[in-house]
């Protein structure tokens, strides 16, 4: 199946498309030729990439708040979407320690929303709920966590994504029984990509320090993380809801992420930030006392590598390249949108 002009001419709804991953998502739909309408609070940072990229041009963009289903329900019944891509959320582990209370109303309650709507339509044949690695209560194992086991993320955020997947396990028992609607989630690991503005993240911190010539800050280097480029769980998610959209029985519960050897210590991961960025950049070692976070993460892919014949196009050393060349021709004030559809390009045509 060519997982792209699969979509083309298909009524589309994205969640959250105002987001990083979002954007991308759209971005990627669009070059596909789908019919794409976003849903979602303003950009949730400035700069952002919806803005720099312009992807409201190329898409109906409408502004609201996940936790509104009256308006969420108006948007299903004027889009009529055959496919829902739900990637809203609050989506930074410090910030639910922050405000929990809104964490939980958006991740949550978003979701039985938008499970909801979808379960009051009669368009909807695909449906996938984007949620993270971090769902799994996590023992600090060294080996992958992997579909079947346990679910309790520690913080507000993992946790509430941990009660998302099980709000999706709900609903398609309780209610989606009757093969009407195929509905899959997908917890994917950390994903880094040109555009990522977010507070609190490495390599926004890394491309941050690097443009005003500062050392980057690692409050925890020895954290091992499974990191990916946007575009792998991207795609994933893409070819998950195509192909439950021709057989239902593809739908279930996936994990997405990067293998085995791009499973690096957050220091590791600047070290080779820093190598291709050059210009003499480094960084320091400076532990705030902050919250706590898992230290080790990895995920068991066997499952979508088998059901589907999937594997990694890109590893980490070509995401971190292309981390660079994305924000450098954000830089030098060149065309993004040119450049975002050459990495696109670019990954689809990389050999698996």
């Amino acid at each position: 199946m060519d997982i792209l002009n699969f979509y083309k001419g298909k009524s589309v709804l994205v969640t959250g498309h105002t987001g990083f991953k979002g954007a991308w998502l759209c971005k990627m739909l669009t070059l596909a030729g789908a019919k794409v309408t976003g849903y979602a609070l303003n950009p949730p940072t400035f700069p952002s990439l919806f803005e720099i990229a312009e992807i409201k041009q190329d898409i109906t963009s409408i502004i609201g708040d996940i936790r509104d289903i009256s308006s969420l329900k108006k948007v299903f019944e004027f889009v009529q979407p055959e496919f829902v891509f739900h990637l809203a959320a609050q989506p930074i582990v410090r910030d639910s320690y922050k405000d929990p209370v809104y964490t939980y109303e958006t991740n949550v309650m978003g979701t039985v929303n938008i499970l909801e709507c979808v379960r009051s339509s009669n368009s909807v044949k695909s449906f996938l709920n984007v949620t993270t690695d971090k769902v799994y209560l996590n023992k600090e194992w060294v080996w992958g966590y992997r579909e079947n086991e346990e679910l309790d993320g520690y913080d507000p955020y993992s946790n509430s994504k941990s009660c998302s997947e099980l709000v999706t396990h709900s609903y398609k028992n309780s209610f989606f029984n009757d093969d009407k609607v195929a509905i899959s989630t997908a917890r994917a690991g950390n994903v880094i990509g040109g555009g990522d503005f977010a507070n609190d993240r490495i390599i926004p911190d890394c491309v941050k320090a690097a443009i005003e010539k500062h050392d980057i800050i690692v409050r925890n280097p020895f954290s091992t993380r499974p990191y990916q480029h946007v575009l792998e769980p991207l795609y994933a998610y893409l070819m998950i809801a195509a192909k439950q959209y021709e057989d239902k029985a593809f739908a279930g519960y996936y994990n997405v992420g990067p293998d085995d050897v791009d499973c690096f210590q957050t220091g590791a991961l600047v070290d080779l930030f820093v190598r291709k960025w050059g210009d003499g950049i480094k960084w320091v070692n400076q532990y705030d006392g902050g919250p706590h976070e898992a230290n080790f993460l990895k995920l068991d892919c066997s499952k979508l590598k088998a059901t589907f014949n999937w594997t990694p196009r890109w590893n980490l050393d070509t995401a971190i390249a292309k981390v660079i060349e994305w924000s450098k021709c954000w830089i030098e004030h060149k065309d993004i949108r040119t450049c975002m559809d050459n990495e696109i390009n670019e990954f689809l045509l990389c050999k698996k």
